[in-house]
């Protein structure tokens, strides 16, 4: 429930408490905070165990469908395809040099570039016509 709660946010609830409260009733209200949050857990647990027993096996075939919701927020696109193109294979890998080749040919390399000079005192750079 309070997982994506860190310390410095607790840190900054006690502060926060404390200037509300007073350091005399603090501890009252962190105790009050702990009941409820006791009991509030107590009745969802109590409301899905009874949903359970009066549904029986039918509770099974509903939570199905509400765990693969929770697997499509973790959708990644890319894998997906990948998984479905290439069989689970990743045609990236090949280019890296990271796996088999697996059928799939490796795009040629590029021609080499040629060597780049600084110009000498004077030298104008080289213009391409064409380009501009």
């Amino acid at each position: 429930m309070f997982e994506s709660v860190g310390w410095l946010e607790i840190l900054v609830l006690v502060v926060a408490g404390l200037f509300i409260l007073g350091p005399e009733r603090l501890p009252q209200g962190a105790a009050w905070l702990g009941r409820t949050v006791r009991q509030v857990k107590e009745y969802a647990t109590g409301a899905r165990e009874q949903i359970k027993s009066e549904l029986g096996p039918e509770f099974d075939e509903l939570r199905k469908p509400l765990e693969d919701l929770r697997g499509i927020r973790n959708f990644n696109p890319r894998s997906a395809v990948t998984k479905h193109l290439f069989d689970g294979e990743n045609p990236l890998d090949d280019l890296n040099g990271n796996g088999s080749n697996g059928g799939h040919q490796a795009k040629p390399a590029d021609p080499p570039k040629p060597e780049q000079r600084p110009l000498a005192p004077g030298e104008r750079p080289p213009y391409d016509s064409d380009a501009t």
